[in-house]
């Protein structure tokens, strides 16, 4: 259970966990930096990083292990030897951390993520993260010519960035998509579906093979609720998105995402979804998926590496965009979801702010970024950072997967804005809609109202996307 930070900065914990009730009638820290440690600045520590002070750096112990940061960790110690990093991993990201934020004493630097990430809209509205925006026009470490935001693929500071100010450095590219066997297509002499319609009877012909067509991790359906928004984006446009994104009323109405929602109910319908899918995590279907069980799977690119350590040598793991719904869509067949992931946050109340943006800095170096891709197969938010690195299949096919977009990529970004809404309600909302406890019409309405509680909730602070 994650705890969130409301806006009057009260814990709203689970019940019975200690910590939480002991703080919860404690404001966090606000927005002005404490600052301790700052140094003079120069042409080579443009951001005024005091060369001694210490850095405290805790990273989510996810897919992508805690290796990567190490290294970034080696590389900042290089730059200022008389530095003692304290390093930390851990899953429980908003346990661990919650208290400590709650009493002004964050680390310099947090990769806020997992499934127990602290809820960002609760940091913005506390004034809890450090703006970005002074990294962004520091000059990369690569090229004093350069600033950082230079550096960067489109869309990484959209998708961190709250109110205008850039405070969530996303540092893995993920593409978002449906993962298949090449070995496994190839072999059958299966061709993966552009259409929707292909898409059904591709369907029937693998179930007829004795594989399951798709699998899903039904604790965690909400990696389901991905190939539906990404479908009706691409029948309707991405005024679609911006309205969900936006809280606006009916957007989860709007005719393409009904229709995007009735050809997914439809896998269900039809006995399309590997059976017992409805209790497993993502370890477990994406294992399932692995072993061949099943021959189609939603995920994004961190997939690979996720699941290195069981898939067969010559699995040949692919990526490809989600089908066309009609022959009318507003977006191509190749346009997919693709957005920066993994938050990167430096605490406006850490004792070694500067320190902290310099990390961002260090990670964003070429050779920061081409050392991640290296260790953990995932594309990184530094433009050309995988450029001559050797890639797994999975990691070429979402190389390919981009080149053939030509630009044609989108995001989303309700699930920044306002994580509980994706998290608890759209994934409850898939999970019954994958298991045919409700239509794909009570789904869209099901979303809808939760959508609407969000809006009118005084409490939670709205975002506008333009």
């Amino acid at each position: 259970m994650t705890y969130k930070i409301s806006r009057r900065g009260l814990i709203q914990g689970a019940a019975g966990a200690a910590a939480a009730g002991a703080l919860g009638g404690c404001a966090m820290g606000g927005d002005d930096s404490t600052d301790d440690a700052k140094g003079a600045t120069s042409a080579n520590n443009p951001l005024g990083v005091k060369e001694d002070a210490a850095l405290e750096v805790v990273i989510f112990n996810g897919g992508f292990g805690e290796e990567y940061a190490k290294a970034h960790q080696s590389m900042y110690q290089e730059r200022y030897p008389k530095a003692q990093i304290k390093h930390s991993a851990t899953q429980q990201i908003a346990e661990t951390l919650q208290p400590r934020f709650v009493a002004g004493d964050p680390p310099d630097v947090v990769n806020n993520s997992g499934a127990s990430q602290i809820d960002f809209n609760g940091l913005v509205a506390q004034g809890a993260l450090a703006d970005l925006g002074e990294l962004l026009d520091a000059p990369s470490l690569d090229d004093p010519n350069k600033k950082v935001r230079d550096t960067l693929l489109p869309g990484i500071v959209d998708v961190g960035s709250y109110d205008g100010k850039f405070l969530s450095l996303n540092y893995a590219y993920s593409a978002y998509g449906i993962w298949y066997s090449q070995k496994l297509f190839e072999s059958r002499g299966w061709e993966y579906p552009k259409t929707w319609d292909e898409m059904i009877a591709l369907c029937k012909t693998i179930k007829a093979a004795g594989i399951a067509p798709w699998t899903y991790p039904g604790k965690h359906s909400r990696y389901m609720s991905w190939p539906i928004v990404a479908a009706a984006g691409k029948m309707g446009g991405i005024e679609v998105i911006k309205a969900m994104d936006n809280l606006e009323p009916n957007a989860w109405k709007h005719e393409a995402v009904k229709a995007a929602a009735e050809a997914y109910y439809q896998l269900a319908v039809d006995g399309y979804l590997q059976p017992g899918a409805a209790g497993m995590d993502h370890i477990q279907a994406q294992t399932e998926w692995c072993r061949g069980k099943a021959a189609f799977l939603s995920c994004g690119s961190w997939l690979e590496n996720e699941q290195k350590s069981v898939t067969p040598p010559d699995f040949r793991m692919a990526v490809a965009p989600t089908p066309s719904l009609t022959t009318g869509d507003k977006m191509p067949f190749e346009a997919f979801r693709g957005t920066g992931s993994e938050p990167f946050i430096v605490p406006s109340k850490g004792k070694n702010v500067r320190g902290g943006l310099e990390y961002l800095r260090v990670m964003l170096s070429q050779k920061g970024a081409s050392d991640f891709t290296r260790k953990v197969s995932s594309l990184t938010a530094v433009q050309g950072s995988s450029a001559g690195i050797e890639l797994g299949p999975g990691l070429t096919s979402v190389t390919r997967m981009i080149d053939a977009a030509q630009g044609g990529t989108f995001t989303w970004l309700y699930n920044s804005y306002y994580r509980k809404l994706e998290r608890e309600r759209i994934d409850a909302a898939c999970a019954e809609l994958y298991a045919k406890r409700i239509t794909a019409a009570q789904w869209c309405d099901k979303v809808q109202k939760s959508a609407d509680e969000f809006a009118q909730d005084p409490a939670i602070k709205k975002y506008k996307r333009a």
